[in-house]
């Protein structure tokens, strides 16, 4: 399977910059014990789609062969830096540009110095591929793909990784529901911003535990409808196309608030 791991996290900062939280401690944990599982999968690359490089036009792929810095990110600057360094799988980016022609999704590479990384990537870097032992290839969240689309073109990376005979880990960085807190809070006492939401995101979740790739569709659906979510999870969209829906269950390592909004740290049994 070309496939070897899928993994959900979630992309907001507050695990990585202040896990003394306790609310944020266990995501951080579940994170960290979703990277143990990816690294028994001895993929060879890391595919990222995360929702918080957002896209208008084209869809972008990361192609610059090394990235280095420190960012800051724009919502939640004060709780402090992300300082990074990645490896990009160029051949890997370049043959998912030419495959998403196939399904008539125009794409284009970036490549060029100090390109702002997106929040989410980072995280996903920081948990699962900290030392940047492994090659990434990070992909954007078009505005204009709905979750077919968004399918469709976790289909592609799936293919693209059969043609290449690659190890590839199809990793999709966004969080469940996305209702936040407008006014400061005390992070210790970090809940839910709607019980309802903490419903939803359970429901969804034990969809995924069981296996049931369409009950995965029809609850995203029935949840972007109705509240909000993380730019319709499509997230896990890309999910579902890169590993062709076939999974036989999942784990939750970990799931919580993150400022209001529902985050969780999850692993897909291929």
């Amino acid at each position: 399977m070309p496939i070897v791991a899928a993994i959900i996290l979630p992309g907001l900062p507050h695990p990585v910059l202040k896990p003394e939280i306790s609310a944020w401690a266990q995501i951080a944990a579940a994170s960290a014990a979703a990277g143990k599982a990816l690294a028994a999968a001895r993929p060879d690359s890391l595919l990222i789609y995360s929702t918080q490089w957002i896209a208008v036009l084209d869809q972008l792929w990361q192609a610059r062969p090394e990235m280095d810095g420190i960012h800051v990110d724009e919502n939640w600057y004060e709780l402090g830096d992300l300082p990074f360094h990645i490896r990009t799988d160029t051949a890997l980016a370049e043959a998912c540009i030419a495959g998403t022609a196939e399904i008539g999704i125009r794409s284009k590479p970036v490549d060029y110095d100090s390109f702002p990384v997106d929040t989410g990537t980072l995280v996903a870097q920081h948990f699962l591929n900290e030392d940047a032992a492994l090659p990434v290839v990070s992909t954007s969240n078009n505005l204009y793909h709905d979750w077919h689309k968004t399918e469709a073109l976790g289909g592609v990376a799936r293919s693209v990784a059969e043609k290449t005979g690659k190890r590839v880990a199809a990793i999709g960085v966004g969080g469940l529901s996305s209702r936040m807190f407008r006014a400061p809070i005390d992070p210790h006492t970090d809940h839910f911003a709607e019980p309802g939401d903490d419903a939803a995101n359970r429901a969804l979740l034990s969809r995924f535990e069981a296996g049931d790739c369409d009950g995965v569709r029809r609850q995203s659906a029935d949840m972007a409808a109705a509240m909000p979510t993380d730019f319709g999870l499509k997230h896990l969209a890309f999910l579902l196309g890169a590993t062709g829906g076939d999974f036989k269950g999942a784990t939750v390592h970990g799931y919580g608030p993150i400022y209001g909004t529902g985050a969780a740290a999850v692993e897909l049994h291929l």
